[in-house]
């Protein structure tokens, strides 16, 4: 949480129906939130919901892949809410298949909306959070950035990239007073309106993925935790 009378800023980057709205929600309570990603229509309506129920949020179009639009978005969030406390990267599409199915250019696509859309999300706001001594960098990944399956020829490696770079800013910037962690999202997330095929218990709720970024962004500083795994309880590992 931000000091003094300022209301804290937290920023969801890659928010759609499951969990980037979950966690757009749960964050609304208790901070100003900037929500990001690339269609404006599903913003919105994610924007109205938020300010029914009594939050503060500003929709910020973006596609995460180009740098030069994250650079404009967080200072446009910058100008109209203040200094970012909390950086909640969930930004992750991706293509999947084999090397052989592969292009290169789905393979650059991939790396470039899970890892350097980080990397430029993390040097918009590490500066001012290594400055003050305090700051949440949170990551979403997946069970693909720890153990690439052979459909993950372009997940995986942009996964892996993302891991490393928690693991790498966990390192730096801790010791500076920013927390880091990397959250490997282990299972099918229920997305409403989406037919999977399988039970509810089978799948992971959002809002309760939403409750450990919560326990993560909050936790005590003598006891931080760098990467953690959630998962169903029924799922095997």
């Amino acid at each position: 949480m931000a000091s003094g009378n300022k209301t804290p800023v937290a920023v969801v980057v890659g928010v759609g129906p499951g969990l980037g709205a979950a966690l757009a929600h749960r964050f609304s309570k208790g901070y100003a939130v900037a929500i990001l990603a690339r269609r404006a229509d599903y913003l919105s309506k994610l924007g109205g919901e938020i300010k029914v129920a009594g939050g503060k949020v500003l929709e910020v179009p973006t596609d995460v892949a180009d740098p030069g639009q994250v650079t404009k978005a967080f200072a446009t969030i910058a100008a109209e809410l203040g200094p970012v406390d909390v950086l909640l990267y969930n930004a992750g599409s991706g293509t999947w298949g084999g090397v052989l199915d592969i292009t290169p250019e789905q393979f650059e696509a991939t790396w470039r909306t899970n890892a350097m859309g980080a990397f430029m999300a993390v040097k918009q706001v590490a500066p001012s959070m290594v400055d003050r001594g305090s700051g949440v960098i949170l990551f979403t990944g997946a069970t693909a950035g720890v153990k690439a399956g052979p459909r993950s020829a372009a997940f995986g490696p942009a996964k892996f990239a993302l891991r490393g770079l928690a693991q790498s800013i966990a390192r730096d910037l801790g010791p500076r007073g920013v927390h880091c962690a990397y959250i490997n999202v282990d299972g099918i997330i229920d997305i409403p309106g989406r037919d999977r095929g399988l039970q509810p218990e089978d799948m992971l709720k959002p809002s309760g993925i939403a409750e450990t970024y919560w326990h993560l962004a909050h936790q005590e500083r003598s006891a931080w935790t760098m990467e953690i795994e959630v998962r169903p309880f029924k799922e095997k590992f």
